[in-house]
């Protein structure tokens, strides 16, 4: 699995112009699964994103995680972070899991940050989307569950 990581003051999706899911202070999640994804990725991802030192303390340093913080979390579902641009102008999405087991991967993920006392925000798995995002920082990066 992939998850990119954006520290956000504010973030919303929004699906046929209705919002799914919005928080304040928090993390928007970008999470991709590709094909090889077990239940232990989701969880080692979920585990490593909430505890995630990223949060600045009095001194501006990164000493506080999202569980620190009471922060929240947006979470959207994006098998394109799984696209392979190396050959051709046309990225080769074969790397990024069917949906079916994107799909269970993705809810069991959340579930798991649910499980931790996090409060998670969804888009829809599978539509399109239009997020919107107060980058904060800018902090953002990318987490992978294999090494």
């Amino acid at each position: 699995m992939r998850v990119v990581v954006q520290r956000s003051k504010a973030a919303k999706v929004t699906v046929e112009g209705k919002v799914t899911g919005q928080i304040t202070k928090g993390l928007v999640l970008l999470v991709g699964v590709t094909h090889d994804d077990k239940p232990e990725d989701a969880a080692y991802l979920a585990d490593k994103i909430a505890n995630l030192r990223i949060f600045e303390d009095a001194d501006e340093k990164m000493n506080y995680s999202l569980l620190d913080v009471g922060g929240e979390i947006l979470s959207v579902s994006q098998f394109t972070l799984y696209g392979d641009c190396r050959k051709g102008r046309r990225p080769n999405f074969m790397d990024a899991a069917k949906p079916e087991q994107a799909v269970e991967l993705y809810e069991a993920f959340n579930n798991l940050l649910r499980e931790k006392g996090i409060h998670v925000e969804t888009g829809v798995f599978g539509a399109m989307m239009d997020v919107e995002l107060v980058n904060d920082g800018p902090v953002t990066l990318i987490v992978e569950s294999k090494v």
